[in-house]
């Protein structure tokens, strides 16, 4: 058995027009066929002050990208501050990454995304209902948790743009405290944790969760601008949970969709 190789970067400092700290293992079928994953990589105190994104994985990740460890990082004036992206085509597995202790300051779009819709490939960045057959073209991302997260502006303070066939799958993120234009907007996400929120935004609902399966929220301070805490839309969206979330009793209001069936929100 071949010993596992660990890769560390620290106290590095970016200033790039392309994405800054970014870990990739191959595109499309070449990058499959290879089959070489991007693996066991500490990422720590690191600051970034413009590109793309702070830390990146994808979109070329078809290899494989697992056990990465990103802590005690700063990321000032990027497009996006942590980036998640991938497309149909490029399959690959994305799994166990942790992130926590990170300050991000004066973001330009998200402050956290993940698409799976990476340049405008079908459409729009942002996705769509539309399901295609499952295949080994298909990315997975799942079992990644965020935490200790403070950032001072953005555009969104999240966006999850999954696949309606293969939705992003086990992210956890906790004590994340953000300022931003819009707040929390998911979509195709199952088994989705946010904790610990606290959150001002100027725009919306707090949160947006869209055909999203088993999501979790838990002890949430702040409220959209237009006063709703959480809207939840879209007919495939099942049983979301509001633990410690007093709504509606407080003046922050919980609305969904006509579409929506009835019992989808648990409140414990």
């Amino acid at each position: 058995m071949n010993p596992v190789v660990m890769w560390v970067v620290e106290k590095s400092v970016f200033d790039v027009g392309d994405d800054a700290i970014c870990l990739k293992s191959g595109k499309d079928a070449e990058g499959r066929e290879l089959g070489l994953p991007s693996e066991y990589i500490t990422i720590r105190d690191c600051t970034v002050y413009h590109g793309h994104g702070g830390f990146v994985i994808g979109s070329e990740m078809s290899g494989g990208v697992r056990h990465v460890r990103v802590s005690d990082c700063t990321f000032i004036g990027t497009d996006i501050g942590l980036r998640f992206k991938s497309a149909r085509g490029r399959g690959g597995v994305v799994e166990d990454i942790q992130i926590e202790r990170i300050y991000m300051k004066d973001i330009i779009m998200e402050a956290i995304s993940f698409s799976f819709f990476y340049a405008n490939q079908e459409g729009s960045a942002r996705g769509s209902d539309l399901s295609q057959e499952i295949s080994e073209e298909t990315p997975v991302f799942r079992d990644i948790r965020i935490s200790d997260v403070v950032c001072a502006g953005a555009d969104t303070a999240l966006l999850v743009s999954g696949l309606p066939e293969l939705p992003l799958d086990g992210v956890i993120i906790q004590r994340y405290s953000v300022q931003a234009r819009s707040g929390i907007q998911c979509a195709h996400a199952k088994h989705l944790h946010i904790a610990e929120l606290q959150a001002q935004i100027t725009e919306g609902p707090l949160v947006h969760l869209h055909q999203c399966k088993g999501a979790e929220l838990e002890s949430i301070q702040g409220k959209g601008a237009d006063g709703r805490l959480l809207m939840v839309t879209g007919h495939e969206s099942a049983g979301i949970v509001c633990r410690e979330v007093d709504a509606d009793t407080d003046g922050r209001q919980i609305s969904v969709g006509p579409e929506v069936r009835s019992g989808v929100i648990i409140r414990r």
